[in-house]
């Protein structure tokens, strides 16, 4: 498992979207697998679960992103892969979850 955490300003959902473009542009086998929004007063939480091929590890790698504001507050964003590794017992390759977590490192930056 790979993850990136950061700290962005903005709307949560322009943030989301900004996400979910720089992914679906990244690579011809991406797709949104699932998505939830919800929010309690002031506070907003948005998941968005990717999938696409990892040519390198010859499998399918997944992301979940979760995305939390508070009011007018900064975006706190964790982004975690995994599925990347073909050993059974063992994590040998992780490249495949590093590369995915990529696609969204200049959107977060």
């Amino acid at each position: 498992m790979a993850k990136l955490e950061k700290k962005v300003t903005g709307d949560i959902y322009d943030v989301a979207e900004r996400i979910t473009s720089a992914v679906m542009n990244g690579s011809v086998s991406a797709s949104v697998e699932e998505t939830s929004d919800f929010s309690d007063g002031t506070s907003r939480c948005v998941v968005r679960v990717f999938e696409r091929y990892s040519w390198f590890g010859g499998n399918r790698v997944s992301m979940s992103v979760t995305l939390f504001q508070n009011g007018s507050g900064p975006v706190y964003v964790s982004a975690c892969t995994s599925g990347g590794s073909q050993a059974m017992f063992f994590k040998i390759n992780t490249i495949g979850e590093e590369n995915f977590l990529d696609t969204i490192r200049d959107v977060l930056s």
